[in-house]
């Protein structure tokens, strides 16, 4: 896998190199895709009461943490520091991060699609903004927020970037357990060949 394994071997003392062909490769678009819909569940969430709601506080700790530690495989991957710290099985370290990753992302995703209710009138401020979406309609219109209508929209739209985060983890882990157990490679290209 050209993400995980590098053509490049990096040395102890040389200062840390870009990795190009890491954001081409699948485990690289992956991540990157990831951060984004990480950033954009956490962003969301922090923009409502979440202190108020514990299914909330478990949805903004689950998507935080896992977009913080995505962010941080993202830049030991581009800047090639895998390759100085070789001692740590990074692949393996990945494909469990991306598997409790994707195990507890459908948990936030089933505690957040129990707790926003949208037949609930009285807190329809709160589960709009839980619901994070952008109005399709004009804001007095029967597509507004303040409607039954627009509201239950917002509140499937935002079950969907839970979702979608949810399964590019399960795609990532997939990738990763690939790239752990050498699939997609042949042994004879990857023995070495120097023997001088």
């Amino acid at each position: 896998m050209a993400g995980l394994s590098g053509a490049r071997s990096a040395s102890p003392g040389s200062p840390p190199a870009l990795d190009g062909s890491f954001l081409l490769s699948p485990l690289g678009g992956l991540m990157c895709a990831q951060a984004v819909l990480g950033l954009l569940v956490w962003s969301l969430i922090a923009a409502t009461t979440y202190h108020l709601h514990a299914a909330y506080g478990w949805v903004m700790f689950v998507s935080l943490f896992f977009w913080i530690l995505t962010l941080l495989f993202f830049v030991i991957y581009l800047l090639q520091l895998h390759q100085k710290f070789y001692m740590v099985p990074w692949p393996l370290v990945l494909m469990i991060s991306n598997a409790v990753a994707t195990v507890l992302y459908l948990t936030a995703f089933v505690t957040c699609a129990a707790a926003v209710q949208p037949t609930s009138w009285r807190q329809w401020d709160y589960n709009r903004r839980a619901a994070a979406s952008v109005s399709t309609g004009d804001r007095g219109g029967p597509g507004a927020w303040g409607s039954h209508r627009g509201h239950t929209g917002g509140v499937l739209l935002f079950q969907f970037f839970a979702c979608v985060t949810m399964i590019i983890y399960g795609v990532s882990t997939f990738f990763s357990f690939r790239a752990w157990k050498g699939l997609g490679s042949n042994a004879a290209t990857s023995q070495v060949t120097d023997h001088a």
